[in-house]
């Protein structure tokens, strides 16, 4: 399996020696002589796995390694180390690296390490949640996902990636719109370039100005000396407008005239400058809507969704629920040096219905909590929030089957939401007597108990509720 790889080495030449040897075996690897700028390129993603080759017992490639899994979790690390003692290998290990090797090592080491990595990862699904595993797992540059809408996405990006087309990414907030840029970056022809970005909403119009353009020195107040703004330091790069819907006007109009003549004049200053940048564009704001009523440019809008990328809420993609969770609660497990259960099957169920208005972002926040609060265990149904264990089924448009299996899917989720509603309704009216509240639904009493141990609940517990 052909992957993409960075190369990250405390000395040039060994560097070298595992990026020719990864090539070897068909493998996509890169390699920087300039470890700072490794590191960068490693945090800012696009990577599936880092190799961290330590030859100086003064560099700490596990500081490295820190600081890469903590800026993008998915990244699987492997630690190539001169150093022999058992506690360096732990210490490896417990900071998130997917395999720790004695250097030198032989390409045959490398390889077995590769493959055992696979196996572990395909070992994950299954330890995670037994049958309710879905059978491909498909993770794309970090993102995560299986289900049509995210297929679609992740085929999409693939296609314009190496296009310079300008880009509008849409979407609610933490549904993995940055991701979404970083991989466009990681597949176009400036992946060697910069990736640079800026918060629209963080700054004063002025500021913003000068912080994209950039300024001369004297042009105002503090200005102390000629700045370059984010347009130049991305030459040959992306830029990234994030929460576009921020801008000013009187800035829209000066990003259009960007766009349209590719120059920039920095603030205070008369001479105009070339620029050669693909820009990206992101809000969570419908930009249409806000050109009906006068708060976005419409001619800003027309150039800036030549491309529109939508990425879907996690509602509306509740399939992809459960490998999510699997996969986070991996990540988390890891780095707190605990063994993975996984979930029951009813908690991993519960989450698949409740609507998730944080989207990715706070599914990924609540395993965290989970795993700091439960990790080493099976997460069980009453360990979720109660936001979460008391959320009801519901069905959007978007969520309508597309397949046989998945219309069997939903209508076994929903009989069994409506049977456990049923269950506790029951067991609430007769004070939890199992006898009482069997009789009073005109069940027999052994399959009314049948019934409450398939579905987890026991009479007089918080679980029922």
């Amino acid at each position: 399996m052909t992957r993409k790889m960075l190369v990250i080495a405390s000395e040039a030449a060994a560097g070298r020696r595992y990026q020719q040897m990864l090539r070897a075996d068909g493998h996509d690897a890169y390699f920087a002589e300039d470890a700072g700028a490794a590191l960068a390129t490693a945090k800012a993603g696009g990577f599936r796995l880092v190799f961290l080759v330590q030859t100086d017992s003064a560099w700490d490639a596990v500081a490295m390694l820190r600081e890469i899994k903590a800026a993008d979790p998915a990244v699987r690390v492997v630690m190539v180390s001169c150093q022999a003692a058992v506690e360096a290998a732990v210490e490896a290990m417990r900071a998130g690296a997917a395999d720790y090797l004695r250097e030198p090592c032989s390409a045959e080491q490398v390889r077995s390490a590769l493959e055992q990595i696979d196996q572990s990862a395909r070992g994950l699904w299954h330890a995670a949640y037994r049958e309710d595993l879905p059978r491909e797992p498909r993770c794309f540059e970090g993102m995560i996902g299986q289900c049509a809408p995210m297929r679609d996405v992740f085929a999409l990006i693939e296609r314009i990636a190496p296009a310079d087309a300008t880009v509008l990414v849409t979407g609610e907030s933490g549904t993995g719109k940055e991701m979404v840029v970083r991989a466009i970056h990681q597949h176009s022809r400036r992946r060697d370039n910069a990736l640079l970005g800026c918060d629209c909403t963080a700054l004063a119009p002025t500021l913003l100005e000068s912080e994209l353009f950039g300024h001369v020195k004297g042009s105002f107040s503090g200005a102390i000396a000629t700045k370059k703004g984010l347009f130049e330091a991305a030459h040959q790069g992306t830029l990234l407008l994030d929460e576009v819907s921020n801008l000013s006007m009187e800035t829209q109009g000066k990003l259009l005239r960007v766009l349209e003549t590719r120059t920039i004049r920095k603030v205070g200053d008369t001479a105009e400058h070339d620029v050669d940048i693909r820009l990206i564009a992101t809000t969570n704001r419908n930009l249409a809507e806000m050109v009906k009523i006068g708060a976005f440019r419409a001619d800003l809008y027309y150039r800036l969704n030549v491309v529109p990328v939508n990425l879907p809420p996690l509602r509306e993609r509740s399939g992809d629920i459960p490998l999510l969770a699997a996969i986070f609660l991996e990540r988390f497990s890891r780095q707190m040096g605990l063994e993975v259960v996984g979930f029951s099957r009813e908690a991993v169920h519960q989450m698949t219905r409740y609507p998730w208005p944080g989207n990715v972002r706070e599914l990924r926040n609540i395993i965290e909590r989970l795993a700091v609060l439960y990790g080493g265990t099976r997460i069980e149904l009453h360990h979720l929030p109660p936001e979460i264990r008391e959320a009801k089924a519901t069905i959007s448009t978007a969520e309508v089957p597309q397949s046989w299996e998945e219309f069997k899917d939903l209508k076994r989720q929903i009989v069994e939401d409506l049977e456990r509603r049923f269950l506790t309704a029951a067991l609430d009216r007769c004070s939890q007597n199992v006898t009482h509240a069997a009789e009073s639904v005109g069940m027999q009493r052994p399959n009314f108990h049948a019934l409450l141990r398939h579905h987890g609940l026991k009479p007089g517990t918080e679980r029922n509720r």
